[in-house]
This record gives C-alpha cells, structure tokens and sequence, in this order.
C-alpha cells in the first residue's frame, strides 16, 4: 500500500469511528477480496451500558477495512429498539441512526458490557428484558456470521448460540459460560465457523482483526496492524 493511500486512511478514521454508519472503499487496494464479490456488510449491535473500548475498537478496524481491500465494507451501529440515542457503560452518548436488520448483515458483532454490575444497564439487563437474546437467536442463517466478545459472548448464550459450541469470553464469566453449555477454549479467539467469540475487553481488535483476515485476506489485517500499530496477539483457535 502506497503512503498516499495509507494517509488517506488515517484522515478518515477520525470521522469513522464516531459515526454511526460508513462505507468504506479503499483508493489502492493492497489484496484481491477472496470469496464473493459484493460487499461485507458488518453490524456492531449496541445497547445501554455497553463497553465504550468493546463497540469502538472492531467498528474502527472494520470501518478502516475498505482501505486495503477492492471489496466495499459497510459498518454500521444497529440496535434492536431502532434509531436512537445509546448511554454506553463510563457515559459516552452515542446516536446510532440505524435499526435491526440482521438479514442485511453478513456479520454481527455483539460487544459486553455491564456484567460486573447487575443492576445498572448493560449485558445483565439485556438478558433479564429478554428481546435481544431472543432476536439473536432468531437472526441465525445460513451466511451470516455471528460473533462477540467480551461478556457479549453472555448474550449468545442467553440466545442460546454457544450451547454444545466452542467460544470463549472475558475471564470473570468463562465459569458461567461453561455453565450454560458452552465448550470453553483457552484462546484469545475462538472460530467455529458461523459463530466467532473473543475474551475481555481489548480482544475486540483481535477478533476484528481475525474476521478480516478470514473475510477480506491477510494482506487486508496486515495494513491494518500497520496502520493501527498494534499486532494481533493470543491465539486464534478454529475449527
């Protein structure tokens, strides 16, 4: 990738990572898009007391994607109740301008947060209401891949997602993942094809990072560590 190309990049992160929705199409690709032609549409699912680092880091690495592939990359924020303002864990307020539409997506991306706190907004109240775990379990299909990370990965087993599956989770709830029918792996990534989970708070770049490499080729996640300067750590467990 030239360096035209890569400043033209970093301009354009520091619009995408607030906004609610961007497309992203890279000037010089870096790799031909394996696989299929049209765009990789991704969806980070968001709800009050979410992880600020949670939902930032994959949209950010995600949005900045389209820069080293010929293939379009769509990222948006989506929430179940539909455009609205959300209060994410430490305070942060943010606009998502786009509702629920799992069969636009060809990946979910479903942060943590909150599950330290059980009264307070976040994972534990998610599963108590009900409706998003309910709606993750009924978005599953073949093509769509559904992933998480964090205490995120909570919500899919609330769905029942990762019953009798591989995955993993933030450290403090692998004990309830386990409990809850999950087949824990000790890896910082964990890809069962269709269903892809991640541990704390910080592996979301690494989850990103990895369903970049999957999705998009090698040479794709490799501009994308340069760019970010930071290199993809932990193991990546697959199938």
């Amino acid at each position: 990738m030239n360096r035209r190309t890569l400043l033209h990049a970093t301009a354009a992160l520091g619009t995408a990572t607030l906004t609610a929705g961007t497309t992203a199409r890279a000037d010089a690709a870096a790799s031909e898009a394996p696989g299929r032609d049209r765009s990789l549409r991704v969806h980070v699912v968001m709800f009050d007391g979410v992880e600020e680092l949670d939902f930032s880091a994959p949209y950010e690495v995600f949005s900045a994607s389209g820069y080293f592939t010929d293939r379009e990359v769509e990222t948006r924020y989506v929430t179940l109740d539909g455009p609205r303002t959300v209060k994410a864990a430490y305070g942060t307020r943010l606009r998502v301008d786009h509702g629920w539409a799992p069969e636009q997506a060809d990946l979910l991306v479903v942060p943590g947060g909150g599950y330290a706190r059980r009264e307070d907004p976040g994972v534990w109240a998610e599963i108590r209401r009900g409706s998003l775990p309910r709606a993750l379990a009924a978005a599953t299909r073949p093509g769509l891949t559904v992933s998480a990370l964090c205490t995120g990965v909570m919500l899919l087993s609330a769905a029942g997602l990762t019953s009798g599956r591989p995955c993993t989770t933030h450290h403090r709830a692998q004990a309830d993942l386990e409990r809850q029918g999950g087949v824990l792996k000790s890896a910082r990534v964990v890809d069962d094809g269709d269903l892809v989970t991640a541990g704390g708070v910080t592996s979301g770049l690494d989850l990103a990072l990895w369903l970049v490499r999957r999705e998009l080729g090698a040479d794709a996640a490799v501009g994308l560590e340069e760019m970010l300067e930071y290199e993809a750590r932990g193991t990546a467990w697959t199938a």
